[in-house]
């Protein structure tokens, strides 16, 4: 089971499950009888998000999950069926169609037509979809919002400011606030109910400021839930009034530990809580009966994160529990809040026994200058955790959010063969305050690269890591921090693992064909990263290209064929240059592979080499070749 949603008024729910074929199919459980009905089933495609548009009816779009990128043909499309799997429609084509013949009358929305993210008006027939109107491979310039009839296909646009790419309407399903994106030059508008005018809220730069202020919902009242720091170092969610511009006189969430970006949890007529993550998922209640009944779940399942649905109207006693842990895939369970008990519906990784898997935690750790790194750290169940042979996760992004509390089959692998796994929340690591966001701008290959080194270096003062076992491994970026750190660090870490990774700075720049935008390149990278001309020196000092005849450890370098985030020719020119010096560099390149992998035999060729790599390189019992 891959997701799970009540009905607006709590008398059904919908499901993703995977069918007898393999493909994610999606079923509507009628939650009196408990009876499912399959609404959509396909060997061709899987089920990709769903939405109920109503009581009756839900949304949704495809997916080929397993798919590798080089095989992608079809884009998500949009569907639509009522609960007993009648009246289907599709609303959008999947196929891309770049011309269209004018004798063209099929009453399907182009490929390029998505679903909005966020939630539908739960009455009515419509959604939200938006379509890009002038749009490259890499970025787009104009965006349509449209109101789309799941029965008849009919579809009318939402004025909206130009170059809008955000969007969110009030209970009745106006338009309220909309974010804007010229360039560089991001703001918030809001559409004043009374003058009916647009006005600005706030402006940034969307590439390096845009999470300093954002919307999470327009509430009943015409206020706005508002995540901002409004001078602090940390975001919080605040109360905004458009009309005034007056603020809450005091946050309704924050942390003084962690950046707070809650979701909005409510019903009809008010707001129950606001859900958010910092090291783990937290909803913290407001309603007092959600409250409780959260009391009674956490009791009766109290080794997870138990996440509460109930019904957006009525008084449905159905609860959909969402329960997760570090150990833990989601488990599904249907809780009725009049006789407290439990049903369970299924689980995410029904293959996994909880009592197998090993723990995490997340501890701070000083860097040289001072600067606390948050670092996960795992260790292997059923062993004494005293000098482990160890791998050093490095998370891609850079600048993006890094792990949480929650089950990461990565982890539990490594674990699994009997590896502590270190995780640095180095500098640039969003989540952690704009302090250790701003820490890590032009930083690649300075201060990001030493964190890594200072973390690894109180894993081993800590016992936990044994100095001549040590490996380097991630992907992306933290392929790049891989390469970076066994030509920098060649006394610390013993062998590397490094998929996808960045290994000349100056070819993000150059490189054409990947899927960076221009925009992004010439407003976005020189502030994150250093610009090309003024930083040249510094930029080809930090890359590992530069570096490359002076690793001597072992490395597994992997890539996708059709990878246009990191292309090929990353991989392709460090190879080339790291060969003549390098007598332990096992190569792998996965042709329809993009950013990552997909299929599952790539996935599983992939991990049995990283396992057989690290175990004969670390001096474990190593798997057979």
């Amino acid at each position: 089971m891959v997701s799970a949603a009540l009905s607006p008024d709590g008398q059904r729910l919908a499901m993703g499950t995977v069918g007898p074929h393999g493909r994610v199919l999606l079923s509507v459980l009628d939650l009196q009888s408990m009876v499912p009905t399959v609404v959509y089933s396909s060997d061709a495609a899987d089920l990709g998000r769903m939405v109920w548009v109503n009581n009756q009816r839900v949304a949704f779009t495809l997916a080929d999950l397993n798919v590798p990128a080089g095989q992608q043909d079809a884009g998500p499309g949009l569907f639509a069926v009522d609960v007993d799997g009648k009246a289907f429609k599709q609303l959008v084509e999947r196929q891309a169609v770049w011309a269209r013949n004018g004798n063209d009358t099929r009453r399907l929305e182009p490929w390029n037509t998505y679903l909005l993210n966020g939630t539908t008006q739960r009455e009515g027939d419509e959604v939200l979809v938006a379509r890009p109107e002038a749009y490259d491979s890499k970025d787009w310039d104009y965006i349509k919002l449209l109101r789309l009839n799941t029965r008849n296909g009919r579809i009318e646009e939402v004025d909206g400011p130009l170059h809008s790419v955000g969007w969110w309407a009030d209970a009745k399903g106006v338009l309220r606030v909309a974010q804007t994106r010229d360039g560089e030059k991001g703001a918030l508008r809001w559409n004043d109910p009374v003058s009916g005018q647009w006005r600005t809220l706030t402006e940034f730069n969307a590439y390096t400021e845009g999470g300093d202020f954002q919307v999470n919902r327009v509430g009943a009242d015409g206020r706005l839930y508002v995540s901002a720091r409004r001078g602090s170092d940390k975001l919080a969610l605040w109360l905004l009034d458009p009309a005034t511009g007056a603020w809450s006189g005091q946050p309704l969430v924050q942390s003084p530990d962690f950046d707070v970006d809650a979701e909005i949890v409510d019903r009809q007529d008010r707001v129950l809580g606001y859900r958010f993550t910092i090291d783990a998922e937290v909803t913290q209640w407001v309603d007092a009966d959600m409250a409780a009944l959260q009391q009674q779940v956490d009791k009766v399942l109290p080794r997870t994160v138990n996440r509460l649905s109930v019904p957006w109207q009525g008084d449905s006693p159905w609860v959909l529990v969402e329960a997760f842990a570090d150990i833990q895939p989601t488990l599904y369970f249907l809780h009725d809040r009049r006789t407290r008990k439990f049903t369970r519906l299924g689980a995410q990784r029904p293959d996994i026994d909880a009592r197998t898997q090993a723990a995490s935690e997340l501890v701070r750790v000083k860097a040289r200058d001072g600067l606390e790194i948050p670092v996960w750290v795992t260790r292997p169940r059923g062993v004494e955790a005293r000098s482990l042979p160890t791998v050093v996760l490095v998370h891609g992004g850079p600048f993006s959010p890094g792990p949480s509390w929650q089950w990461d089959e990565a982890v539990q692998f490594l674990a699994a063969r009997g590896f502590a796994v270190v995780q640095p929340q180095f500098r640039g690591t969003l989540g952690y305050g704009l302090k250790h966001f701003k820490a890590g701008w032009r930083q690649w290959g300075q201060a990001m690269q030493t964190d890594l080194v200072d973390v690894t270096r109180w894993a081993i003062a800590q016992g936990l890591a044994d100095a001549r076992r040590i490996a380097l491994a991630g992907a992306s970026y933290g392929g790049y921090a891989t390469l970076m750190g066994l030509a920098r660090d060649a006394d610390l870490f013993r062998c590397g693992v490094a998929w996808v990774g960045v290994t000349d700075l100056d070819m993000l720049y150059t490189v054409d064909w990947d899927d960076i935008s221009p925009s992004f390149k010439r407003h976005g990278m020189p502030q994150l990263l250093g610009d090309r001309v003024e930083d040249a020196a510094t930029l080809k000092a930090q890359s590992p290209i530069t570096h490359a005849a002076r690793i001597r450890q072992p490395l597994l370098l992997a890539y996708g064929g059709r990878d246009r985030r990191v292309p090929l020719v990353h991989g392709e020119t460090f190879r080339k240059a790291v060969q003549p010096a390098s007598t332990a560099l096992e190569w792998v390149v996965y042709e329809d592979e993009g950013h990552g992998w997909r299929d599952p035999k790539n996935l599983n060729d992939f991990w049995n080499r990283t396992a057989r790599f690290l175990d004969r390189h670390l001096s474990l019992n190593p798997l057979p070749e």
